[in-house]
């Protein structure tokens, strides 16, 4: 099990950029794909992006795709999701999450550990 605290949330204009970043506990965070998930008022919580053991290897949701990035630095135990031409519709709680496959997977039951989330919330 692996402990996970999102930072880097807040509210930005729209074109702005954040960046999020997600630690983890435990010394296993190398055997780990990582995740991000977002939920907006009153839908669904989605996928966003994806990170597999090897950077290299990333899924993002269509509507993210060329914005956003995720990466991970396994010596700090972190994943980020830098996201920049942010719109309103970005707007959302964004959640990390962990689960102990190779990976990346785009589908959240295969995540066995989550954070609390961090607000992020793009005016127009």
């Amino acid at each position: 099990q692996v402990q996970l605290v999102e930072t880097g949330g807040g509210l930005v204009q729209a074109g702005g950029s954040l960046r999020l970043s997600c630690a983890a506990s435990g010394r296993t965070f190398s055997t780990y794909s990582m995740g991000w998930f977002r939920q907006a008022p009153g839908k669904e919580r989605e996928f966003v992006a994806a990170l597999g053991w090897s950077s290299s290897n990333t899924y993002y949701t269509d509507s993210v795709k060329g914005r956003f990035t995720i990466s991970r630095d396994n010596a700090k135990n972190t994943v980020y999701l830098q996201m920049n031409s942010l719109k309103p519709e970005d707007t959302a709680v964004y959640y990390c999450a962990a689960s102990r496959t190779m990976g990346p997977i785009r589908n959240a039951p295969a995540y066995t550990d989550w954070g609390q989330g961090t607000q992020v919330t793009v005016s127009s």
